[in-house]
């Protein structure tokens, strides 16, 4: 990166400077939203020093006068109303205030919106999601969220160099550095990733810099394309749009990090401007954005490269002070990280795919092989000993991360154990091989052990946010996992986690396949994991939250949902094949439990 030189005054950097535009699409008053028949949407603006002069429309300009010929109404959380400059972690517990606040003309309550955070206003949403705390390595997630949709528009996810500048200036501009505690935290906190609680989100991130803030084409003045992609949550959601952190007239021209007569990435003009088109296309659920500005992997940056966020820590997960990290890719040259304080370290350009990482330090030198996704940065906690890549359901890899208790699931990683023990008949709560599991304290029962996998069976009645801890003799790992009460997860027949399911017709207790589908009014046993905890109910094992199954896009009436006998963790649903389906190779199957639905497979019906 180049050296960003002292003329940029950071005290400034989101400030600035022109008339202020005056509007009467923007709602005022929280407990007196509009119904417009669609949701409505909460703008959030980003870093301001003169809160004097904060406002909508210096952020976003006549954004609300969009949303509105949309049919949309428009808030505003402006994170200047608070005093003192709160930290990004208080600021989203009162965004969570806020939104649980919002209240309709005819008094009822506003269950969900739709968001857009601009520059730090998307971290205040991530923190809100995350319950993210002041303490470092601390959470409350909440256990239910009120957005439906989110677009972060310029969203330093890992931070932006010219935030270091500001030498402590405020809590914010350190949270903001790359390669912050606070973004370190808030892209760990949940299996070492952020997966934004699974929300749809997409991105807006700009280019139009003029390269000193980092190199040219890379930035849009203040933000690196590797920080404001979002990658880390979902490939394809990411949009490049040829423009800069601020419209033409403000600091970022007149200190040359945006060239004369820039366009704002979230300042709105007119309907027919890119920004607007993709707001509005992403909000309404067309897919016009996608087809606006440039997709991330299209990028001649981010097609083949991306960024680094990494914490080391011991064979016992204790941190490591490191002297230096070095980042050796497989194709390109060696490079030195950034060491942005004491523990971590960060770069923005380096080559995707595996990379070497060599922590060098006083107490522990070591390598380490990560693979870096092209197209965004990711974060990695490096070390020696076991190391848990990340835990999933048995049956099938589900998006969001979200677990459920009972549930059988697959701890991947490497290092796990040092030899593969061979697979029981039932979960062992005790050492198998040398390795043990604990959830949130409670044993593990596992059915199977080797170094890359652990197969196991979650406790029951546990939920949130809770530590997983994974032991053998050459040390110990524990990350967060975040527990709801159901995620339904299908077994297949090939194991895939995709196609046919694993599934019986009851009339004669075979697999059902061509040559034995199923038909108008026979049973369909479904096995799966994930349907959470039971209740006992005429000798059987019942779930407490019943699910619904559709099959071939019709209702397949369940008759029993709950544990099958003799396998913990195994789930079964048994349902009524629903008439009218006709003959179908696959019918698709699909499994609802509260606000979770399983991935789709198939069965075969005539």
């Amino acid at each position: 990166m180049r050296p960003i030189y002292a003329v940029l005054s950071v005290a400034l950097w989101f400030g600035f400077l022109g008339p202020r535009v005056g509007s009467a699409q923007l709602v005022t008053n929280p407990q007196a939203v509009p119904r417009t028949g669609n949701l409505p949407v909460v703008f959030l603006n980003g870093y301001e020093t003169d809160c004097s002069v904060a406002s909508f429309q210096r952020s976003f300009g006549s954004a609300d006068q969009v949303m509105q010929a949309n049919g949309r109404a428009s808030l505003f959380f402006n994170n200047c109303s608070y005093s003192g400059g709160p930290s990004i972690e208080k600021l989203g517990a009162l965004f969570s205030t806020f939104l649980s606040g919002l209240t309709y003309t005819d008094g009822t309550p506003v269950g969900m919106v739709d968001v857009v955070g601009y520059s730090m206003g998307g971290l205040i949403v991530r923190s809100y999601l995350a319950g993210k705390q002041e303490t470092n390595g601390v959470f409350t997630p909440p256990a239910s969220i009120l957005i439906h949709k989110a677009i972060f528009i310029a969203t330093p996810n890992f931070g932006t160099p010219v935030a270091a500048l500001g030498l402590s200036f405020s809590r914010q501009f350190d949270e903001l550095s790359s390669g912050s505690h606070f973004l370190m935290d808030l892209n760990t906190w949940n299996q070492n990733h952020d997966d934004l609680r699974g929300i749809d989100a997409i991105a807006m991130i700009g280019n139009g810099g003029t390269g000193i803030a980092t190199t040219p084409g890379f930035d849009d003045g203040l933000v690196p394309l590797s920080s404001g992609s979002i990658r880390f949550y979902m490939p394809g959601r990411t949009r490049i749009l040829p423009r800069c952190h601020q419209p033409a007239g403000r600091l970022l021209e007149q200190t040359g990090l945006c060239p004369q007569n820039s366009l704002g990435i979230s300042y709105v003009t007119a309907s027919t401007e890119d920004n607007s088109r993709i707001m509005v296309s992403f909000l309404t659920g067309t897919g016009d954005w996608q087809s606006i500005g440039t997709a991330a992997e299209q990028n001649s940056f981010l097609q083949t490269g991306g960024g680094l966020l990494v914490r080391a820590r011991t064979n016992t997960d204790v941190a490591v002070f490191p002297n230096s990290i070095t980042a050796t890719p497989s194709s390109g040259a060696s490079k030195q990280l950034n060491m942005a304080n004491t523990e971590l370290a960060y770069t923005d350009l380096i080559a995707a795919g595996n990379v070497d990482l060599k922590v060098s330090a006083d107490s522990a030198t070591f390598t380490e092989s990560v693979n870096l996704p092209a197209g965004g940065t990711e974060a990695f906690v490096v070390k020696l000993g076991p190391v848990v890549d990340g835990v999933a359901p048995s049956a099938a890899a589900l998006f969001p991360l979200v677990l459920a208790p009972r549930m059988i699931v697959s701890i991947y990683g490497s290092n796990l154990a040092q030899t593969a023990a061979p697979a029981t008949s039932g979960p062992v709560p005790t050492l198998l091989s040398d390795v043990s599991v604990m959830l949130n304290g409670v044993p593990v029962g596992l059915f199977y052990v080797s170094p890359k996998q652990i197969n196991a069976v979650l406790p029951d009645n546990v939920f949130g946010l809770v530590p997983l801890k994974v032991q053998n003799s050459s040390g110990s790992q524990t990350l967060n996992l975040w527990l709801e009460p159901a995620f339904p997860a299908v077994f297949t027949l090939d194991q895939s986690g995709k196609g046919a399911a694993a599934a019986l017709n009851a009339t004669n207790n075979q697999i059902v396949s061509s040559s034995n589908p199923l038909h108008a009014g026979e049973y369909l046993e479904l096995f799966l994991t994930g349907l959470g905890p039971t209740t006992s109910q005429g000798g059987f094992a019942v779930a407490k939250q019943q699910p619904t199954v559709r099959v071939g896009g019709s209702d397949c009436p369940v008759t029993y949902a709950g544990a099958a006998p003799g396998f913990p963790g195994l789930d079964q649903i048994n349902c009524r094949v629903p008439a009218g389906l006709g003959t179908q190779a696959a019918a698709a199957v699909l499994v609802q439990s509260g606000a979770r639905s399983s991935q789709k497979t198939t069965v075969t019906v005539q």
